[in-house]
């Protein structure tokens, strides 16, 4: 885990192995959630760059038998 400070700014610097790890390129934009007490950027990605990202997912998951209900 790295940590990063927030500048006067109010700007952080994303740590390189983080920027190599997700092939972050300078000038990309993010989504910025504010989600149950923490920042979370998002990279903003063309719905093009999207196919395949669930590839391996499963929709198996375990149910209640219907015969109980």
């Amino acid at each position: 885990m790295s940590t990063v400070t927030l500048s006067p700014k109010y700007q952080v610097v994303i740590p390189q192995r983080v920027r190599e790890k997700m092939r972050l390129k300078p000038g990309e934009r993010f989504h910025v959630i504010n989600y149950d007490g923490r920042v979370e950027l998002v990279p903003v990605r063309k719905m093009s760059e999207m196919r395949g990202f669930l590839r391996g997912l499963t929709s198996d998951i375990p149910r209640d038998d219907e015969d109980r209900l």
